[in-house]
């Protein structure tokens, strides 16, 4: 395993007046005894509108391990997570169409950007028990945060929020081998607010070749100059490898869902990653009207993967700034809001690729030869963006955004000279995406809001070059225009919670990286898509009696998402629904607490069948989920918190995919692999201790 020191500077933005007075979304009242309550400084990066955020409550539902699967709890979001280290986020469909990662989506860490120049992003590198909570804006009614068709996703670690000084380690075993451990240390006092973490984490995996090691720092300090000025500095190492099953044949997947890919398995494929963040930010407030954050971050990403078709190392140096004006001011009776910044991103994009001799190596695997390639590619992408918030009557608010985008890659081909160079460049033409946002409060804590606004999705990296290597002239950004209707309830004394959202959203000029080897595509702009949906969210609070309360919650998606227009080649799969999404997802589950401490959390998920190919002509089985957490946390004295969980995931033993490859071809002789496995019935513990100074 290589290792090397990530950095990661943060600092979290100033928050609206409007987010300010916003509890944490999914706070529900605990028993004092066991304190789950999420003590979430919500950025409300939508604005008047509800974005979407999970925090301690629901993290509390998964494994430590899984926890980005907790996403799924959040209707409209599917993760399709083939291992730990390859997790393809949808919203509303979008991306759904990525082979491999995440694309379309904005991912943010507490504000800084982490998504690369071509959009691509990594939750993956990141240990989410380190996160105080995730918000998730579905599509691209932020024109704050990216605009991108998906939307967003914005990282909050943790942070120390109250004058103490607190030492915490959680530690966590269970099946297919699985050790991790998480250390804290916070202090927090007038000035000085910081909290460090070290985490580690070793799990040799459900199938062959699947082992996976992971180390980590995380530092986030933040320090007031005067009551004025904040400087925040946020540090954070992720070093990890891991080992690649890959996707497998349905003939595979029915006779042994352990079995890792032959090829991948002979070639003892991996990955082995080194990824470092650096940002320092500054806070003033000229007034109490207005506040400026701006940031300075820098990007580090060292990536060595021995594939069977070859060895692809790469590395990636990315830098930018970011700086956001809040303020307000009077208009009649009511105060309007506004904010203003600018996103600055620009990084350098080295790979190059090597022959595999794995069959010449004697069974040891991997085996580096000459190289193939050598390419660097310099992508730059600058957001301008603004929002004005105006308050037309105590219980009805306007709100107009606009986001500003200009991409340019810049392609060198560094292998070949002479007429068999393919360097180029490609200025996109500059996407504006206004966006308008209306909500109506008729009673309090029950309101209606409406969102129209564009958005667009860059092209990948496989989409802006040809299988030759050359820039493709051809490739236009992908854009679309959402529209939806939803709604935010608190009833019956804020113990009913419900959420619930009618969208529609057209994407044209819809971005297709069609595979033609196995690692070769090409890009193009295939056709227009619909998107449309209902979406619902309900959470209750019971609490029966004084020592015992439980919380049973709903999420469902339906997406009835198709292709309008899509003519590939000789077939016109006009009509046909889009691939890779499932119709229906079912997510429920209950939570209940009783006063001593104890705690019993039941979740279940259903996905329905999804179509594998553009044709329609095969689809994944539809599949139910179970899982169950147990739970003890008791204070001992004033000082000391001891907690302990005991956990079982797929209680039924299911065979399912977690994840699959769309349009999947076989070479050769070999069956198309659309499959990645999802682990069998499995079980994990973990022991917490917290002691206070």
């Amino acid at each position: 395993m290589r290792f090397s020191l990530l950095t990661l500077v943060l600092i979290s933005l100033p928050l609206t007046t409007h987010a300010q007075d916003t509890i944490a979304k999914n706070s529900i009242t605990q028993l004092k005894e066991v304190v789950l309550v999420d003590s979430l400084k919500t950025k409300q990066a939508t604005g008047i509108i509800p974005s979407r955020i999970i925090g301690t409550k629901v993290f509390q539902n998964y494994s430590p391990v899984e926890m980005v699967v907790s996403l799924n709890q959040i209707s409209g979001v599917y993760v399709l997570s083939g291992a730990l280290n390859t997790n393809r986020i949808t919203i509303r469909g979008v991306g759904a169409r990525t082979p491999y990662g995440t694309d379309k989506i904005k991912l943010y860490y507490d504000g800084i950007p982490v998504t690369n120049g071509t959009g691509f992003s990594s939750i993956e590198a990141y240990d989410l028990e380190n996160m105080n909570s995730i918000e998730v804006i579905k599509g691209p009614k932020s024109s704050a945060f990216g605009a991108n068709l998906g939307g967003a996703i914005i990282l909050n670690p943790k942070e120390a929020l109250q004058q103490s000084t607190t030492f915490r380690n959680n530690f966590t075993v269970g099946s297919y081998g699985l050790i991790k451990n998480n250390l804290g240390f916070t202090h927090a006092d007038n000035k000085l607010a910081m909290e460090l973490r070290y985490g580690h984490m070793s799990f040799e995996g459900y199938r062959e070749n699947s082992h996976f090691e992971r180390d980590g720092i995380l530092l986030n300090t933040s320090y007031k100059i005067t009551s004025k000025d904040k400087i925040s500095l946020l540090i954070n190492h992720i070093d990890y490898t891991a080992y690649i099953a890959s996707s497998i044949s349905l003939a595979d997947f029915e006779e042994d869902p352990t079995q890792a890919a032959f090829s991948w398995k002979a070639a003892k494929g991996y990955e082995a990653n080194d990824y470092t963040l650096a940002a320092l930010s500054y806070s003033h407030d000229f007034t109490s009207k207005l506040s400026n954050t701006t940031s300075l971050f820098y990007s580090y990403l060292d990536h060595y993967e021995p594939r069977p078709f070859n060895i692809l190392d790469e590395y990636t140096n990315g830098y930018g700034l970011r700086t956001r004006f809040l303020g307000e001011f009077k208009m009649d009776e009511h105060t309007a809001e506004y904010t203003i910044g600018t996103e600055l991103y620009k990084d350098e994009y080295r790979w190059g690729t090597y022959e595999n001799l794995y069959e010449n190596n004697m069974g040891n695997g991997s085996l580096q030869g000459d190289a193939l390639s050598d390419n660097k590619e310099f992508r730059t992408q600058l957001n301008v963006f603004g929002t004005l918030t105006i308050p037309f009557a105590n219980y009805f608010w306007g709100q107009l955004g606009l986001n500003i985008n200009k991409t340019k890659y810049d392609f060198r081909d560094m292998f070949y000279t002479g007429i068999e160079n393919t360097s180029g460049k490609r200025s996109f033409d500059i996407i504006v995406s206004p966006s308008l946002d209306l909500k109506y409060i008729f009673y309090p804590r029950q309101e209606i809001y409406l969102n129209i606004s564009r958005g667009f999705s860059n092209p990948s990296l496989e989409e802006t070059l040809t299988p030759d290597g050359v820039i493709n002239p051809d490739i236009d950004q992908e854009t679309g225009t959402n529209y939806e209707l939803g709604s935010e309830l608190f009833l019956d004394n804020n113990n009913l919670k419900i959420n619930v959202a009618l969208y529609r959203m057209s994407i044209k000029n819809l971005l297709v990286a069609q595979r033609i080897g196995e690692d070769e595509y090409i890009g193009k702009n295939a056709g227009k898509t619909k998107h449309q949906g209902v979406e619902l969210d309900m959470e209750y609070n019971l609490k029966p009696t004084p020592k015992f309360q439980f919380t049973p919650f709903i999420s469902y998606s339906y997406s009835n998402h198709r292709f309008v227009d899509f003519i590939d080649g000789d077939n016109d799969f006009s009509g046909n629904p889009l691939t890779g999404v499932p119709k229906h997802r079912f997510n429920n589950g209950i939570q209940m607490q009783w006063k001593n401490g104890i705690y019993c959390n039941l979740t279940h998920q259903y996905v329905s069948g999804i179509p594998l190919t553009d044709s329609n002509t095969l689809y994944s089985d539809s599949y139910n989920l179970l899982h169950a957490r147990l739970g003890y946390k008791k204070e001992v004295g004033q000082n000391l918190t001891i907690g302990l969980d005991l956990g079982i995931d797929n209680m039924t033993d299911t065979k399912y995919a977690r994840s699959v490859l769309i349009n999947a071809i076989g070479f050769g002789s070999s069956a198309p692999r659309y499959y990645y496995p999802g682990n069998d019935q499995n079980y994990y513990g973990s022991l917490l201790l917290n002691y206070k100074l």
